[in-house]
């Protein structure tokens, strides 16, 4: 049974495997049909991401393109101890470009048995945008 405790600590896991740019190991707290949603995506992107190898491949440029340092969460208690609700920020870097930026998310996560079952991630994407260089930037990099 997942507790509040371990959630935390699942999460503060992932947070610190991104900002290491630890790749596989992020991907490795997903249960195998884990699914990542954006409910604000970056334009040309998808907005659900489910499955370990999609979430892998989804992924697996986010080191070269952003380097980013996360605050302490806040977590909010629910009534479900699988269910983490955490508020937090990042300080970052677009590695092309150089350009800092600073960016706020909420997160909602539910853990099962250990694993992250599905990850919710509200953040604004016009700060990734404004970072790597504009929209046309973007545009070339979701065309491939």
């Amino acid at each position: 049974m997942t507790t509040a405790s371990s959630a935390r600590e699942i999460f503060a896991r992932s947070l610190d495997f991104i900002s290491t740019g630890k790749v596989q190991e992020w991907v490795g707290l997903f249960a195998e049909d884990g699914i990542l949603e954006f409910p604000f995506p970056l334009p040309g992107f998808p907005d659900r991401v489910e499955g370990t190898t999609a979430l892998n491949e989804y992924m697996k440029v986010f080191p070269e393109q952003l380097k980013v340092e996360f605050s302490e969460p806040v977590y909010y208690e629910t009534a479900d101890p699988g269910l983490l609700i955490a508020e937090f920020t990042s300080e970052g870097t677009a590695l092309m470009t150089g350009k800092k930026f600073r960016q706020r998310y909420l997160s909602i996560v539910w853990i099962n048995d250990g694993k992250i079952a599905r990850y919710r991630d509200f953040w604004n994407p016009w700060v990734i945008i404004d970072a790597l260089g504009g929209p046309q930037v973007l545009a070339q990099a979701a065309a491939g």
